[in-house]
């Protein structure tokens, strides 16, 4: 006999206060589909310039020479309002998860002026080394500004 599966709660959307670290997104004319709102793959991409540049900007992540990156191993997002060119986009980034080699980052997207996410979602980074693409330890440097987001 199977038991009965307990539905998920519906995902809410989130407050601004709920992020702790903030970056404007600009839409493109290409990003719109032809149902006059952003795709959805846009929005993966937008997590992903999100995290991945506040890490640069912090000194905490060299893509070009780095002996560590990070690879995602998990994503995920929800949709709450329509997003579209020509807005530009607020990315909210906080840290759910830090784990040895891994990291648990949560992206809201939020219009501008507005205080609710459009979307919200998820994605997992494992670092591994460049070479032999092998989980390893967060950097200490990384950890360090990591732990400020959580």
């Amino acid at each position: 006999m199977t038991s009965p599966v307990t539905p998920s709660p519906k995902p809410q959307a989130d407050a601004r206060s709920a992020y702790k670290a903030f970056r404007p997104i600009s839409t493109r004319w290409m990003d719109n589909d032809v149902y006059g709102h952003v795709n959805n793959v846009v929005y993966y991409s937008w997590f992903d310039t999100a995290v991945n540049s506040t890490l640069i900007e912090q000194g905490v992540l060299d893509i070009h020479a780095g002996t560590t990156i990070g690879l995602v191993v998990e994503t995920q997002c929800f949709y709450f309002a329509p997003l579209a060119f020509p807005q530009t986009i607020d990315a909210g980034i906080r840290v759910a998860k830090l784990g040895t080699s891994s990291v648990r980052y949560e992206v809201g997207l939020f219009a501008q002026g507005v205080d609710l996410t459009a979307a919200r979602g998820h994605f997992v980074h494992v670092y591994v080394d460049r070479e032999t693409r092998r989980p390893v330890a967060l950097p200490a440097d990384l950890k360090a500004y990591l732990e400020t987001l959580t």
